[in-house]
């Protein structure tokens, strides 16, 4: 959390929940859980969501992960969203997959690249539901074309 406003309490963590399950019930697909394959321990998620905000390139389907510290660094991140972006394409058809992030998180950033991500300097945007000038808002757009469907 970061790069997020502030940490979540557990009433806010329950209801993010509920929102990623409702997600997956009209959407078919969402944020899934991200486990260790060996131990199986929970360590986040990893996942396709299309944002409830509204911006020049809404409505669209983000790829986002948030996974535990103590795995950073160890290419999971990558690894799943190699995984679900395929799915993404090849099972759902999506045309395209975005992210975004704060200029700072170089991790995400890294991550973004490694799957293929491109930048889209003309869309970068202020994140939602924050004061303007706040030092999370500015925020990077990146995007992933599906290599298949003819654009």
């Amino acid at each position: 959390m970061e790069f997020f406003p502030k940490l979540l309490t557990r009433e806010e963590s329950d209801a993010m929940v509920e929102r990623i399950e409702a997600h997956f019930r009209t959407h078919g697909f969402g944020l899934y859980a991200a486990e260790l394959r060996e131990s199986r321990r929970f360590i986040g998620y990893i996942g396709l969501h299309e944002p409830a905000f509204e911006a020049h390139f809404t409505p669209c389907v983000e790829i986002g992960w948030r996974l535990a510290s103590d795995v950073w660094g160890l290419g999971l991140a990558t690894e799943g969203a190699l995984a679900v972006a395929r799915h993404g394409f090849e099972n759902l058809g999506l045309d395209e997959i975005v992210s975004f992030t704060v200029p700072a998180n170089h991790r995400s950033i890294r991550v973004m690249e490694k799957i293929g991500m491109a930048r889209d300097a003309g869309g970068d945007f202020d994140g939602p539901d924050l004061p303007v000038g706040h030092r999370l808002g500015p925020h990077v757009l990146y995007r992933l074309q599906n290599p298949v469907k003819p654009r």
